[in-house]
């Protein structure tokens, strides 16, 4: 299984931004993503890199403001959280899934590995 790592996160203040980061010990060609889940509510996708052709996909609240990307080794994905907001507060994991595909990429239950989570706090 996959052992994922997060990074970054913090607090800031509405309109900031920030960046995770999340290491995989190995490349598998697994899709990877995030979620994030604020207290009292589920877990949510945010964003997803599916491995077939890079092909990403985002949820409508944070579309445009967002940005999923994987570095060159392809075993980091990173997330760019820009013009941030007060409902973006929550606790964001990084996960991965074998295949490439992006169907059901926002479907908590498709996932086989998951990172410990990093909080992101948004002040208004």
């Amino acid at each position: 299984q996959v052992q994922l790592t997060e990074s970054g996160g913090g607090s800031v203040q509405a309109g900031g931004s920030l960046r995770l980061s999340c290491a995989a010990s190995q490349y598998t060609g697994n899709s990877m993503g995030w979620f994030r889940q604020s207290p009292g509510k589920e877990r949510e996708g945010v964003a997803v890199l599916c491995a077939w052709d890079n092909y990403t996909r985002y949820a409508s609240s944070v579309k445009g403001r967002f940005t999923i990307s994987q570095d060159n080794a392809k075993n980091t994905v990173n997330l760019e959280m820009n013009a941030l907001k007060p409902d973006d507060t929550g606790i964001y994991y990084c996960t991965a899934r074998v295949g490439a595909s992006c169907i059901n990429w926002d479907r908590p239950g498709s996932y086989s590995s998951w990172g410990q989570g990093t909080q992101v706090t948004v002040s208004s």
